[in-house]
């Protein structure tokens, strides 16, 4: 499974900004169909995200994922009609209730791989997992029977703020998000680490703090997370940055690796003055293998 740090959320209608897209450093651009196009540039946005999507056929270095509307709108499937003859490397599906709406998605996107000779199962999902109040209790419904198309989850702070009523999704005092939007970010994160899926971390919507999105970042990879959504092109540097391993974390990572190869058989062994076990072997390997995919 190939691991982006940083995803770039582009305009589909916007000519200036796709053209700039690909000189930008991020990992991945999702090309949007949703939130940032108007009800009446929808055909517009359709037509140049495909035509965006043809004329950049090689992926190795930055990958072209669509948003597209809900599925609960007659929006979703036109989009999807319309952007397969690009053949996106993925979808990212907003506004999704439970792991049906995935399943749902992935039936579709069968059917447009057939009718364009793709092949079988080649177009990724990326679900952005809690933007309904609805959504916080289906986590479940992803253990069992989703899409093996299901790659990554990320989770949605401004649209669930909307959804329970809030006023804000952060703590008036410490800045750091509140109860029900922690609460979002667990879930997303356990569950996507259950099914082996990426978690991708939230969207920083204050662009002109690159040292807040930093520290961000640093929090969400000390939690688990791997990459986060950018939604300002100044965004994808500091974020690769973040989740790109230090050269002292590399380091410490290969004599973590080499005390335990050289005592084979043990569980348990020392390193400066401190004892190590099987999980920290495997946060090891890990970070080594997040070193591997991100160099090449």
């Amino acid at each position: 499974m190939r691991l982006n740090r940083s995803w770039l959320f582009v305009p589909g209608d916007s000519e200036r900004k796709l053209a700039k897209g690909p000189d930008n450093p991020a990992d991945a651009l999702i090309l949007d169909l949703e939130d940032a196009v108007s009800d009446d540039r929808q055909e517009i946005a359709r037509e140049m995200t495909r035509d965006f999507l043809k004329a950049h056929p090689d992926r190795s270095r930055q990958e072209l994922w669509v948003r597209i509307n809900p599925l609960d709108t007659p929006l979703s499937l036109p989009d999807l009609v319309a952007v397969m003859p690009g053949a996106p490397d993925g979808i990212v599906l907003p506004k999704v209730y439970s792991a049906a709406d995935v399943n749902s998605l992935a039936t579709m996107l069968s059917a447009l791989e057939t009718r364009e000779g793709l092949e079988l199962g080649s177009t990724r999902i990326l679900c952005v997992a809690t933007e309904t109040a609805q959504s916080l209790l289906t986590f479940h419904t992803y253990l069992d029977n989703v899409s093996s198309r299901l790659t990554a989850l990320t989770w949605g702070g401004e649209d669930l703020a909307a959804a329970l009523g809030a006023s804000t999704n952060r703590h008036p005092d410490t800045g750091d998000y509140d109860t029900p939007f922690q609460l979002a970010k667990t879930l997303c994160l356990t569950t996507a680490r259950a099914i082996d899926a990426q978690p991708v971390g939230v969207v920083f919507v204050d662009f002109r703090d690159l040292e807040g999105l930093e520290k961000e970042c640093q929090r969400d990879r000390h939690s688990g997370f791997i990459g986060k959504i950018a939604i300002h092109p100044a965004q994808s540097e500091v974020i690769n940055r973040a989740f790109t391993p230090t050269d002292d974390e590399v380091a410490h990572a290969k004599r973590v690796i080499a005390v335990f190869e050289d005592n084979p058989g043990l569980g348990t062994v020392g390193l400066d003055g401190k004892m190590l076990d099987m999980p920290h072997l495997k946060q090891a390997r890990n970070l080594m293998a997040l070193v591997e995919q991100f160099s090449g």
